[in-house]
């Protein structure tokens, strides 16, 4: 991965070969990102995505094989404990231009993507929500 800071942002670049939410949640580690928000385009392969049923509490994942556009991704960074988290949805397209959308688990890079990352000044965390069983984002109860 390469990354830049450009302004209030950071840019980055990840390569080949590399997991998408890994990478980007490494990043964030290293570079101490208290919060964030998140979008990108590139291509991909092996991208899991997901839909959650909240019926049933569980998440119905599809993997897709082959070279895939990313035509967007949007999510956020926040925190569960000392771990990054990031909660990522993403659409993709096929080589026809069928599209599929869904909360994105895992995907490979196989051309680019390229992410722009732009950093919240507070730290934002993830806690168990008894309704869904989701870990949803914790919001301060004081306004910035």
């Amino acid at each position: 991965m390469k990354a830049v800071r450009n302004g209030s942002y950071w840019q980055l670049r990840l390569m080949p070969g590399e997991e998408i939410v890994t990478t980007i949640a490494d990043f964030a580690r290293c570079r101490r990102i208290k919060s964030g928000f998140l979008t990108a385009i590139g291509a991909a392969e092996e991208i899991t995505l997901g839909c959650f049923d909240p019926k049933t509490r569980t998440y119905h994942k599809r993997t897709f094989a082959g070279d895939h556009e990313v035509a967007a991704l949007v999510g956020n960074v926040a925190w569960d404990g000392s771990n990054p988290v990031c909660h990522i949805h993403a659409v993709i397209a096929t080589p026809r231009l069928a599209t599929f959308a869904g909360h994105l688990f895992s995907g490979k890079v196989t051309v680019t993507l390229e992410v722009a990352l732009i950093p919240g000044a507070r730290r934002l965390s993830r806690r168990p929500d008894p309704l869904s069983g989701l870990k949803l984002l914790c919001l301060p109860l004081k306004p910035a």
